[in-house]
């Protein structure tokens, strides 16, 4: 049995397109709030899971600068607990950070051994919870996404703001001085699954390939919609925001390629298949 934390959120509602629901057990708030240790604990001893895929957490970068104690509750304590559970009954645990990690000033892409430096409250209590996976637990899978799109009509994030502008201005401003790489979260949830039965545990970096500014997916949006608007570059200090970001948060799959298992396509190809997974005409 396959136990799922976090069901409810953006990669959870892929989780219920490519797992067999059969023999995959859904949980999220208030089910399964993870930092509630006893909750935790009652749900496993129930369920009694092989795998367990770890998606519960606070994401909204911003967000976590003033709400530091939800943060660390959240993406590390409550880590914390599902590790311990798992390590209890012998279970696999997949959870996922990010590539926020990295301090974002290195001009190449990261890979699995670059050395990790999280410069905001949310990259950090992340990174705490990759630490306490791997103190405790030798079978862990830790998938480190870069700047996650998916969701569909819901979609609140960079692409769904896009598509919205683009059909209520001429001009769009973008950012166009910070890079990173583009994870597809169906995409994410692929690999998870294509991973968790190698056995060959430890740390990926899982995004699509090639690097990108917002200014360069926005580019790549009005192409792929037929928007004839205008998109200006901007840099970042038209928008500033609570969290500091670096210049280049870009990961490359390292390890993914050594292993010859990387199966994530070029970025421009990933946008393209998750537009044409939505009626994006009607947002």
């Amino acid at each position: 049995m396959i136990l799922v934390t976090g069901a409810n959120g953006m990669v959870g509602s892929y989780v219920k397109q490519i797992f067999d629901l059969d023999n995959t057990y859904l949980t999220d708030i208030p089910e399964m709030d993870v930092t509630d240790p006893a909750k935790v604990q009652k749900i496993f001893d129930q369920i009694k899971p092989r795998t367990v895929v770890h998606l519960a957490a606070k994401t909204d970068v911003d967000k976590c600068e003033t709400e530091i104690d939800d943060a660390y509750k959240t993406n590390a304590l409550g880590t914390l607990h599902v590790v311990l559970a798992c390590k209890k009954i012998g279970a696999t645990l997949v959870y996922i950070s990010t590539g926020g990690v990295f301090g974002g000033n290195q001009a190449d892409p990261y890979t699995e051994f670059d050395e990790p430096n999280p410069p905001t409250v949310y990259s950090r209590s992340k990174y705490e919870g990759e630490k306490f996976v791997r103190a405790n637990l030798h079978n862990h899978y830790i998938l480190r996404a870069g700047w996650m799109i998916g969701g569909g009509e819901k979609d609140k994030k960079f692409v769904g703001k896009m598509v919205s502008l683009f059909s209520e201005r001429d001009e769009i401003l973008a950012v166009n001085d910070k890079i990173g790489t583009i994870t597809y979260a169906l995409h994410l949830v692929k690999m998870i699954k294509q991973l968790i039965n190698t056995g060959l545990y430890g740390t990926y970096h899982v995004v699509s390939e090639g690097a990108c500014s917002r200014f360069d997916i926005a580019q790549e949006i009005a192409k792929i919609i037929g928007s004839k608007a205008k998109i200006v570059p901007v840099g970042s200090d038209r928008f500033p925001l609570p969290a500091p970001r670096g210049i280049s948060e870009a990961m490359r799959n390292y390890k993914l390629d050594l292993l010859e298992l990387n199966t994530m396509p070029k970025w421009q190809e990933a946008l393209r298949e998750y537009l044409a997974s939505w009626d994006y005409k009607r947002v």
